[in-house]
């Protein structure tokens, strides 16, 4: 009998940081379609069905806002948000760009 996966372990073509894919995903590039920016499809024609990955962390509150829907519209509740200390750089910068 095999082992079976973790659905909940993340991809490793995750870019570090607060949002990210878990192994739940089933392929439907959802996330791709409405936050193009940071999600991106696995076409490694060595998985039997592909997934989607976070390639870039949000750098704005319009990319967070879009990671977010995402998120929310995902089927297979596979992007997650960690709820990392990234708001606050976005917030930083946000500050910075405004002097």
């Amino acid at each position: 009998m095999g082992v079976m996966a973790d659905i909940t372990e993340k991809f490793a073509e995750n870019a570090p940081g607060r949002f990210y894919v878990v192994r739940a995903c089933i392929g439907c590039t959802l996330c791709t379609e409405i936050a193009s920016a940071n999600f991106k499809e696995n076409t490694d024609l060595e998985l039997a069905v592909g997934n989607s990955y976070v390639y870039r962390q949000p750098e704005t509150p319009e990319e967070e806002s879009f990671c977010r829907e995402a998120m929310d519209a995902c089927p297979a509740s596979a992007v997650r948000d960690d709820g990392g200390g990234e708001r606050a750089a976005i917030q930083v910068k946000e500050k910075r760009s405004c002097q």
